[in-house]
């Protein structure tokens, strides 16, 4: 296991690599969030992260995100990343500030249909790569399903995600960001949006200073932070 000093480096390293892109993109250091992608790692490790500075934590499951949220101190701040399945709706009960995965209006409709009198936050997935492995509602239908969704009660629309495409190429990579930037602008220029809709989520380990240069506000970093999943 990486040891504390290790992973402070790694971080400040990662850090220093965003505010480089920042800069690139004439932003302000403090536009983009961090997020720390601990899916599949243990407590000990996540506590590390924590101990290290690091407040925002990636989950893909529920359940195994639950288990979690109990042993880090209540000032971690949890987001729902990955693909959630209707069945498992119930068992989010408001721990995670963010799901990011709602990528359909189907799953919109079933969570607001089962969060009271409660809001939760979310982004739009939209699928900017053309991949068909990748979920996300098509680009082409981005807007329109944004503003139903937005519409729903017991849902907040914070803003946009997207998975960038698995490649090297920076060229498809910008492409694909640059895509859902113009949504991202299109949409928070909507009447309908509001002042809430600011969340741009792009970006993971080997693409999150493209990302970054192309106007994200949050990327999310695992195996750049953390090593590779064993």
């Amino acid at each position: 296991m990486t040891s504390q000093p290790e992973f402070n480096a790694r971080l400040q390293e990662i850090r220093q690599r965003i505010a480089e892109a920042v800069v690139r993109s004439k932003r302000q250091p403090g536009e983009v969030t961090l997020l720390a992608v601990t899916k599949t790692l243990p407590v000990e490790t996540i506590r590390m992260a924590y101990e290290a500075g690091l407040r925002d934590f990636g989950e893909n499951r529920v359940q195994e995100s639950l288990e979690k949220i109990k042993n880090i101190p209540l000032d971690a701040r949890w987001h729902l990343i990955g693909r959630l399945q209707t069945n498992k709706i119930n068992k989010i009960n408001h721990q995670f500030v963010l799901v990011h995965s709602v990528d359909s209006i189907h799953l919109a409709e079933a969570i607001s249909a089962r969060m009271g009198s409660e809001n939760q936050d979310i982004l739009l997935e939209v699928n900017t790569s053309g991949e068909t492995s990748k979920a996300g509602v098509s680009p082409e239908e981005a807007v329109t399903t944004a503003e139903k969704v937005s519409q729903l009660p017991g849902l907040k629309l914070k803003g946009l995600m997207t998975v960038g495409p698995l490649t090297e190429d920076t060229g498809r990579q910008r492409e694909a960001f640059k895509k859902l930037k113009g949504l991202f602008d299109e949409i928070r220029h909507a009447s309908w949006a509001g002042p809430s809709f600011s969340i741009l989520s792009m970006g993971m380990s080997g693409d999150f200073e493209v990302a970054i240069e192309e106007g994200s506000t949050l990327v999310r970093v695992g195996t750049a932070l953390f090593g590779k999943r064993h």
